[in-house]
């Protein structure tokens, strides 16, 4: 079984709530030097079968119309994981 991952962030345009909660829990936290937080989304797709061009293709199918808003949001990666989980 492989796996392929896909990552999806808000456009740089559209305010990021969530994020900036984040950002500002962080110091308070004693955890200081970060700028600014922007929150996505990941998912991690199981296929049958080794990961290939095809795979990847289909996966960046599903990921443009139905894991992501393109309105409000941009794929930013959609790619195979290895067998310990890296990219």
């Amino acid at each position: 079984m492989g796996r392929i991952v896909v990552d999806v962030m808000p456009k740089p345009e559209i305010l990021d709530p969530q994020g900036k909660a984040v950002a500002g829990a962080l110091p308070r936290l004693g955890l200081s030097g970060f700028v600014s937080v922007r929150q996505g989304k990941r998912f991690e797709l199981e296929v049958d079968g080794e990961v290939d061009d095809a795979a990847l293709q289909q996966a960046r199918q599903a990921a443009e119309t139905l894991l992501s808003n393109p309105v409000i949001e941009n794929v930013v990666r959609v790619a195979a994981l290895d067998d310990s989980g890296s990219l």
